[in-house]
């Protein structure tokens, strides 16, 4: 069983770690659950955020980094560009029905109980010491050959994928307009 400590006894870590936790999980959920597009990508941005400062708390400054750039910087002003070339804010758009508003509240409980099992049942290395394997992941010329070798198709398949969908999104919005 995992033991939370108290917050008089919590370190300034721990506390921070709750604190994005808690930023992480409520913007992940206002994002899926807002009607509003705008809102969506800015509460993403804000989880994108504080994604990153977990990975500060883990020391990976470089994935940290990386994250703001890539997601922060170039994926959510592209999603802000779509969205404002498909006029999504639009009042006369259909709304989601209430059932799959309520199917995503559903889901996202059933994901954290999954979550809080998998905590509750994780047992703690006991000498809190980890494995160690002697690769260094912070090292950019170590994490530019994983992502090159290992994982070069799923990243190759990532560019192409949000370069189909700023196509699309460029394509459905001048076919909007030719109709108006």
């Amino acid at each position: 069983m995992i033991h939370i400590p108290d917050i008089a006894n919590a370190t300034a870590i721990q506390i921070l770690f709750s604190v994005l936790s808690i930023i992480t999980l409520a913007t992940a959920f206002l994002a899926i659950y807002s009607k509003k597009p705008m809102h969506n990508a800015i509460y993403l941005v804000i989880c994108f955020t504080s994604i990153s400062g977990h990975y500060l708390l883990l020391n990976a400054q470089f994935l940290a980094f990386v994250n703001l750039i890539v997601y922060v910087g170039a994926i959510m002003i592209l999603m802000l560009f779509t969205i404002m070339l498909m006029n999504l804010n639009n009042e006369n758009e259909v709304h989601k029905p209430r059932i799959t508003r309520l199917g995503a509240i559903v889901v996202f409980c059933l994901m954290c109980l999954v979550l809080i099992a998998i905590f509750r049942n994780s047992k703690p290395i006991a000498d809190g010491s980890y494995e160690v394997t002697g690769e260094d992941y912070q090292s950019i010329k170590v994490l530019g050959k994983l992502l090159l070798n290992e994982y070069m198709v799923p990243f190759e398949f990532a560019s192409v994928l949000l370069l189909v969908a700023m196509i699309g999104a460029v394509l459905l919005s001048k076919k909007e307009k030719l109709e108006k």
